[in-house]
């Protein structure tokens, strides 16, 4: 059993080491015709359609999926389904990437005269004397020497090749567009992507949490303010200016301190000059503080007035790093 495993470990180190040969024969094989095909989508007045069939059609959807995240506007069209009406999604100034290893199959051969015909049309393929590759306007070569399958017929080495030159292409767009990080995360604002990027403090404060107390209120009144969120700290103001913050740990330092605490006043425990943060900054900058001070709240403010807490496991539970 022991060599079973080792076999199969050593099959697979094999496979991932054979598609890397592949990916690095693709890189010697670019050419002109990428870098025309990038101009082309770049320039296209209308939408990005990628078509496939079988593995191909598979690796297309995620392709669109990744220029659609990247600012490219595109739409899968699966082969079969286009010879049975779904041509009809194109129009003349979109722009058609055809996928297909062999660039021969029978629905390949029926819709290719249509594209070449009516739309620029970029063909991914394997076979550079097929169909597909005589009727594009640019042929971007994704031949592989073998596919990884043993039997060399599962599509493994060859989709990989197709997927990194869909990637490529994403890249490149990204470039000629000058997409930035903003532009990425304003498609992703409900991931932990977006938020790191976009949120900003002001998603993290509640308005019916703002614990705060005069500097002359009592300890009973600070006990009470202190209780009434799960953020452990009162703000202290004077004529609504904030003055300090009494925290869970000054009420554990009073203890320590002082034997008789009637008559104390938050302003005789309170910390002076607390850390505080604009409602418009980024939630990370908030982290960034809280982790450089080891503190644990951070007082919100705008235009120097409370607005509320924010809270280091608010933002860690969000995702925020």
């Amino acid at each position: 059993m022991k060599k079973l495993k080792t076999d199969i470990l050593l099959l697979g180190k094999e496979a991932i080491t054979n598609e890397i040969a592949e990916l690095q024969q693709l890189v010697n094989r670019l050419d002109e015709n990428f870098s025309q095909a990038v101009t082309e989508i770049a320039n296209g007045k209308g939408k990005l359609v990628v078509v496939g069939i079988g593995k191909s059609a598979h690796v297309a959807t995620k392709l669109v999926a990744t220029f659609n995240s990247t600012g490219t506007p595109s739409q899968f069209l699966h082969a079969s389904e286009a010879i049975h009406g779904d041509l009809g999604l194109l129009r003349k100034e979109d722009v058609v990437i055809c996928l297909s290893n062999s660039g021969n199959s029978p629905e390949i051969q029926l819709i290719v005269p249509y594209l070449n015909k009516n739309n620029v049309l970029i063909g991914i393929t394997g076979n550079r004397e097929s169909f597909l590759a005589k009727q594009s306007h640019y042929v971007i070569d994704a031949s592989v020497t073998m596919e990884s399958c043993p039997n060399n017929l599962a599509p493994t080495s060859s989709t990989l090749v197709q997927m990194a030159i869909g990637d490529a292409l994403a890249v490149a767009l990204m470039h000629a567009r000058n997409f930035t990080e903003k532009d990425f995360a304003a498609f992703h604002p409900g991931g932990n992507l977006g938020k790191n990027l976009l949120w900003t403090v002001e998603h993290f404060i509640s308005k019916s949490e703002k614990p705060s107390i005069s500097s002359n209120a009592s300890i009973h009144e600070v006990i009470v303010s202190l209780s009434s969120t799960k953020h452990g700290i009162t703000v202290v103001l004077e004529d609504n200016t904030i003055v300090g913050v009494v925290t869970d740990g000054d009420l554990r330092r009073m203890l320590s301190k002082y034997d008789d605490f009637k008559n104390l006043q938050a302003k005789d425990i309170m910390s002076q000059n607390p850390k505080t943060i604009s409602v418009h900054e980024k939630a990370t900058t908030a982290l960034e503080i809280l982790q450089k001070y080891d503190i644990g709240q951070l007082v919100v403010v705008e235009n120097s007035e409370f607005k509320g807490i924010v809270d280091l496991h608010q933002l860690l539970d969000e995702g925020i790093k």
